[in-house]
């Protein structure tokens, strides 16, 4: 990330294509090429993680395993997998929102079907690839798919509510569930090598038009996961398996009361005894599916907000110190230099600081909170050095234009006295603002190039659902869209 570059924010799901959600297919390849005529080099998604509750790729079912809804059924049909008479053709799907709901209802049977079909078909070479990718991916499969067969045969309800010899993974039990489910773990196997053969073929198509794929690993992982049910040991859970204290945000920018995202916190002591051998593990698994990665809540390894659990809101928290020099150190040494970007967003102290800065990471600088007249920040682009990535607003902010038309007047006579804001298309001004910078990496998401209002915002922290919804549908994306960030682009040398 020392070379001048920009990029395009977007992830699978708002792709268009059929079936209710963007997936793998045409469209993304469609995306790439886009990407390239219009001479980016960058292109950054969400995580890719099994979505639960809420659909948030931030509350997966596994630090690990990739999101099944984001696999190309067309794909499928292609090696056989399903007829094409198998796809809903007759059934209508909103163009510009995910219905989560009905999307599961339609898809999952499929997989299902599809591998129903695999295990009838008895295709050699596809059996030795799918044997190799469950050798290869074995330390953090097994759990997942025993996990997801036991989600699956206690109706979906949290681990923690499972019964008790098994929620405790009592031997006998274990014993009795893995044979018992056998056939479902392997199903849920063999959707996640789908997944990963899919998705490692669309990075190479990126990679091999020089676009880098940006990648985002949450902190924290889910409370109803695979990894705090198999591995509770590095959590804080008491003896019951309940979380001592969860993860959160106090009171900020975004909500009065802080964010209470309820994550079961880390047991860093234990973590530590094997050298953090569980974080290297989980590092080195994201850099097979992205080529730089965004450590999403990155203060939270400086020192992180601790809620006890069972409290209503993040308001009464306390600050502790989390060993992520410490963590960091085992991961480079282990691993060797890695392109990570820090997310140093949120309440920001000089330990935070010290953290990213220790390790060479670029942070982030965010042009819709730099004019904000009622506050001092580090936003301004006179502030910036080389080493950051810019963004005209990421996945939790407003579209810019969203942002731009609830403006207070001071803000607006700001941003006027500062550079040149274009009334009419105030998205476009803060692209070209954002390339014009001296950070090396520049990033606008696909609403700002679109010119779209809050009607397309992507998330809102701090509410549960009703978002991660939104998408473009093809006609929105033009030539005229390539040729001006084209010319911006080389205008500005990146």
């Amino acid at each position: 990330m020392k070379k001048r570059s920009s990029g395009i924010l977007l992830h699978i799901t708002s792709l268009p294509g059929k079936y209710g959600i963007g997936n793998m297919g045409r469209e993304a390849y469609d995306f790439v090429d886009f990407l390239v005529k219009s001479g980016q080099k960058i292109w950054q998604i969400l995580p890719l993680g099994h979505t639960g509750y809420g659909d948030s790729p931030y509350q997966c079912y596994s630090a690990f395993a990739g999101n099944p809804l984001l696999i190309n059924l067309e794909r499928l049909t292609e090696e056989g997998l399903l007829k094409k008479s198998d796809l809903p053709d007759n059934i209508y799907f909103d163009d510009e929102n995910v219905d989560y709901g009905k999307v599961h209802e339609i898809k999952y049977p499929l997989l299902h079907q599809a591998y129903e079909n695999h295990m009838s078909q008895k295709n050699k070479l596809r059996n030795i690839r799918f044997e190799s990718f469950c050798r290869k991916n074995q330390k953090w499969l097994e759990d997942y798919a025993f996990f997801m067969a036991l989600k699956k045969h206690f109706k979906g309800i949290a681990w923690t509510e499972w019964e008790h010899d098994i929620k405790m993974k009592k031997d006998d039990s274990m014993n009795y569930y893995r044979e018992h489910l056998k056939n479902d773990i392997n199903y849920f196997r063999f959707i996640q090598y789908l997944f990963y053969s899919q998705w490692l073929e669309l990075k190479a198509y990126a990679n091999l038009n020089e676009i880098s794929i940006i990648g985002d690993i949450p902190l924290y992982v889910a409370f109803d996961s695979s990894d705090a049910w198999a591995n509770p040991e590095i959590f804080d859970f008491d003896e019951h398996m309940n979380p001592v204290k969860v993860a959160g945000v106090p009171p900020d920018y975004f909500s009065e009361t802080g964010q209470l995202w309820g994550n079961p916190l880390y047991n860093w002591e234990k973590l530590r005894e094997d050298n953090y051998q569980w974080w290297i593990d989980r590092i080195e698994a994201n850099f097979t599916l992205y080529d730089i990665l965004r450590i999403d809540h990155f203060r939270g390894l400086a020192a992180f907000w601790a809620v006890a659990f069972g409290e209503k809101t993040a308001i009464n928290g306390s600050w502790i110190e989390a060993p992520g020099s410490e963590m960091l150190q085992s991961v480079f040494d282990a691993l060797g230099p890695l392109p990570i970007i820090a997310e140093d967003l949120g309440v920001i102290t000089p330990d935070v600081v010290e953290l990213r800065d220790r390790f060479g990471l670029p942070g982030m600088k965010i042009l819709q909170f730099a004019f904000d007249s009622g506050e001092e920040n580090d936003f301004m682009p006179h502030t910036y050095n080389k080493n950051c990535a810019v963004y005209t607003g990421t996945h939790d902010n407003d579209t810019t234009l969203g942002q731009f038309i609830q403006s207070q007047q001071t803000d607006l006579e700001l941003m006027q006295n500062y550079f040149h804001v274009e009334k009419k298309d105030p998205a476009w001004s803060f692209i070209k603002l954002a390339w014009s910078t001296v950070g090396n990496v520049a990033i606008a998401p696909l609403q700002d190039v679109l010119r779209l209002g809050t009607e397309a915002r992507m998330n809102f922290p701090g509410k549960a659902s009703g978002y991660w919804k939104w998408r473009f549908t093809k006609n929105m994306l033009t030539e005229k869209h390539e040729d001006e960030l084209l010319k911006i682009t080389r205008l500005y040398g990146r």
